[in-house]
C-alpha cells in the first residue's frame, strides 16, 4: 500500500510543505534577465511562473476555505492559466510575490491542519467538474507544485546551457 492510499491527508500535507518550499527556493539568486526570459512566446518566464503559483495558491485557498466553511455552495473558480498572458507579470516585484506565495501556503496548510479526517472526504460542488473533495483539491495543488518545480528546473538548466554556449563562442 502506498502512502497516499493509507493517509491521503498526510501525503498531501507532506507534499505541499516540501514541494512548495523547494519551489520557492528555486528562484533565489536569479538575475532579472533570467527571470523575465520566455523560452518561447507561448511559454511562461520564471517570473510569470512565480506569479502563476501565487494565483494557484490563492484559488486553492479560497476553494478549501469555501469547502470547509460553506460546503453547500459552489466552489469559486477562475482560469489561472490565462492570467500570465493577459497581465504584465514580468514586471512584478518577485520578492513580494514569493512572500505572498509563502504567506498563502502558510494559510493553506494551517486550514488543512485544522480539518478532521471526515472533512478531507467531504464532497463539494465544483462548477465544471462536479463533486470533488478537499483531499482532491489539496492533492491537485501539490501536483501543481511538482509540475512547476520540474518546469522551473528545466528553464534554469536551459538558461545555464545557453550561457555556457555563449561563453564557448567567445573563446
Amino acid at each position: 500500500m502506498q502512502l497516499e492510499e493509507r493517509d491521503p491527508a498526510g501525503w498531501a500535507m507532506k507534499a505541499l510543505r516540501e514541494a512548495g518550499g523547494t519551489l520557492v527556493s528555486e528562484f533565489a539568486g536569479l538575475d532579472e534577465a533570467a527571470l523575465r526570459h520566455r523560452p518561447a512566446e507561448d511559454e511562461l518566464s520564471l517570473k510569470e511562473i512565480a506569479v502563476h503559483l501565487r494565483d494557484a495558491e490563492e484559488l486553492a485557498l479560497r476553494q478549501l476555505t469555501a469547502a470547509s466553511e460553506e460546503p453547500d455552495k459552489r466552489l469559486p473558480v477562475w482560469d489561472i492559466d490565462v492570467l500570465p498572458f493577459e497581465r504584465n507579470y514580468r514586471d512584478v516585484d518577485l520578492t513580494g510575490v514569493l512572500s505572498e506565495v509563502r504567506n498563502l501556503r502558510r494559510q493553506t496548510t494551517a486550514l488543512l491542519w485544522m480539518l478532521r479526517d471526515w472533512d478531507w472526504r467531504r464532497e463539494v460542488t465544483h462548477p465544471y467538474r462536479g463533486e470533488i473533495t478537499i483531499t482532491m483539491i489539496a492533492r491537485e495543488l501539490a501536483q501543481h507544485d511538482l509540475e512547476h518545480l520540474w518546469q522551473v528546473r528545466r528553464l534554469k538548466h536551459e538558461l545555464v546551457e545557453a550561457a555556457n554556449d555563449r561563453d564557448e563562442g567567445l573563446r
